[in-house]
């Protein structure tokens, strides 16, 4: 190939690079590098979009496994702005990679295995036109963001909602397991060897379930109310055990609807939440916790015996109030001086309704769009093939074609890109 060959390929890559839509930025990107770095996968990694902070491209078991925790901590290690090479951890496994911040906005560029193609002295070293090329990328990123369209951004917030909520539940996961090993700590009931052995057991019984959190949380399964609440008892008996305060259970019926997962997720954190903070008054000796179903909404109630101590202004039960508005729910708070405490929640199951927006972009078959109500509804593979009287195989053959015509790579991002545009 000529020079003016080679300059002319090399200006149409940078061409359709400035082009690319923020959804295939990244494989436009590495189809630029390909005649210069051969790469298993691309990763870019950047805060400019909330919704998606990742932008993959390349081997699936790579992008489809690389976590954000992974990413910010290899930025985290690179102290210029230069080009790094070296091995990181990514998708779970050490690999050779090159890594690449760019300044004015803290993204960062990820290649894995990355292998130089010999090229002419007069297009430059492999590694600068990545440089180059990236720096481009990172600041059409910047550009693209702030000149999004509604719809983008509504996409974007609905995502990082997604995410949020996620996060929140590991948040609630991760306090009420350490709130239980400083009360077993504390109980001057145990001596050393005790202590030792149960917060042990507690340790290790709290791994194990923050192993499946992901999981649970990404398949957003609708859950038998009688079901979610047996888990809400687990989370909260080994804190319970050493409190010293009587906490009662007052059962759903176990009739009662199935909850959406997101409901399910938030009622527990909101009861963990209450119990917590009414423990932490003085004189209370007994919580009682309880659930209803009316069949359109989950109905949570929490009360103590405590002197009325319990502060509706308090952080965190505005933190609480906040999720359960998230879910256009109500929370009402009675507090009475010298009876204690009384919280009652009221939580709808289904979201409210909307009409869908334009999704022809999408070129969606009938029974695809079907399936993504469905999911978009929280359902699991094997609810939908019941729902539409297909096999689950059938219902992931669906599902992967989803996520390539909606540019997603997970059932959250596919969920949040659904909810975003009125599909329920």
């Amino acid at each position: 190939m000529t020079l003016p060959d080679v300059q002319g390929t090399f200006l149409q890559a940078v061409s359709a690079l400035a082009d690319a839509p923020l959804t295939q930025i990244a494989e436009r990107l590495r189809d630029a590098l390909s005649p210069y770095v051969w790469s298993s996968a691309l990763v870019i990694f950047t805060e400019d979009c909330t919704g998606r902070p990742q932008k993959k491209a390349g081997d699936d078991v790579i992008i489809s496994r690389v976590s954000i925790a992974e990413l910010e901590r290899l930025r985290a290690s690179l102290h210029n702005d230069g080009p790094w090479q070296g091995d990181a951890e990514v998708a779970g496994t050490p690999r050779r990679v090159l890594a690449i911040k760019f300044a004015p906005s803290n993204a960062l560029l990820v290649i894995t295995e990355p292998n130089p193609v010999e090229a002419d002295s007069a297009q430059g070293s492999p590694v600068a036109l990545v440089e180059y090329l990236w720096q481009i990328a990172a600041r059409r990123i910047q550009e693209k963001v702030a000149d999004a369209p509604p719809s983008y951004l509504m996409e974007s917030r609905a995502a990082s909602t997604e995410r949020v909520r996620v996060t929140a539940e590991l948040v609630d996961m991760h306090s009420t397991t350490l709130e239980t090993l400083l009360a077993a700590l504390r109980a001057s009931s145990l001596d050393d060897a005790s202590a030792r052995s149960t917060v042990s057991d507690l340790t290790a019984r709290a791994l194990v379930a923050l192993r499946t959190v992901s999981d649970r949380t990404t398949d957003l399964v609708e859950e038998p109310v009688a079901m979610a609440f047996g888990r809400l008892q687990e989370d909260l008996r080994p804190l319970t055990r050493f409190s010293g305060v009587n906490v009662q259970f007052i059962e759903p019926p176990l009739n009662g609807r199935a909850l959406p997962g997101e409901v399910a997720h938030a009622a527990r954190a909101v009861v963990r939440g209450l119990v917590l903070a009414m423990m932490e008054q003085p004189e209370v000796r007994r919580i009682r916790a309880q659930w209803d179903c009316d069949g359109d909404n989950l109905l949570v109630n929490v009360r103590d015996d405590g002197q009325g101590a319990l502060s509706a202004d308090a952080t965190t039960i505005g933190r609480l109030e906040r999720r359960v508005q998230a879910l256009s729910g109500n929370m009402q708070i009675d507090v009475m001086p010298g009876w204690g405490a009384d919280v009652s929640v009221t939580l709808p199951l289904d979201a409210p309704t909307g009409p869908i927006g334009d999704v022809t972009g999408w070129n969606l078959a009938a029974r695809e769009l079907e399936v993504l109500q469905h999911l978009a509804a929280g359902q699991r593979n094997r609810s939908i093939a019941l729902a539409l009287n297909i096999s689950e195989n059938t219902v992931k053959f669906h599902v992967r074609n989803l996520f390539k015509k909606l540019s997603v790579s997970s059932r959250t991002e596919a969920i949040a890109l659904a909810h975003s545009h009125g599909v329920r």
